[in-house]
């Protein structure tokens, strides 16, 4: 695969169709600050979203079996929920977690009917991992599932929230 160089420590993957979309990032703080980031209801709030969008609901129960539902609200008004369930947590060092659209409940719905383009499946995977690096953390997120055709959307909608979490941390 070939390692396209981003801004500021990050990196992506050039993807085939059945690939996921892998982003590579580097924070100037330790796993700790990161785990926090990804696994507080109020940190999550800050940085959820790319430019322009805002989290203003999101619940975690940050266990395994436990469950997340956040939503993004767009310029236009416009809220898009999801949710998932924890399938592994390694604190400070991953996370693995489903992926699906949902309503303001928790149901699960076709991104169809979230207003989203392409063949998605019900359910996606998201696993993060966490590596330390002299004081710093590399952050690998994988995202299984997506549509080829919203992989690029998607790494441009990742890469602008990790602009906003590096810009809290």
């Amino acid at each position: 695969m070939e390692k396209v160089k981003e801004h500021s420590g990050e990196t992506a993957t050039a993807n085939r169709p059945s690939d996921p979309m892998v982003i590579t990032r580097v924070f100037d703080a330790r796993p700790e600050r990161i785990w926090r980031a990804w696994t507080d209801e109020n940190e999550v709030k800050k940085w959820w979203g790319p430019n322009d969008y805002s989290s203003p609901s999101c619940n975690i129960e940050a266990r395994v079996g436990g469950r997340f539902l956040a939503s993004m609200r767009g310029p236009d008004g416009k809220e898009t929920w999801s949710t998932g369930t924890y399938k592994e947590m390694v604190p400070n060092r991953r996370i693995v977690v489903t992926d699906s659209f949902s309503d303001e409940k928790g149901n699960v719905i076709d991104a169809a009917d979230a207003g989203m383009p392409g063949d998605w499946p019900r359910e996606l995977l998201v696993t993060i991992d966490f590596e330390e690096q002299q004081g710093k953390t590399k952050m690998t997120p994988r995202h299984e599932g997506l549509p080829a055709e919203m992989k690029e959307p998607c790494r441009q909608g990742w890469s602008q929230s990790f602009d906003k979490m590096d810009a809290i941390l």
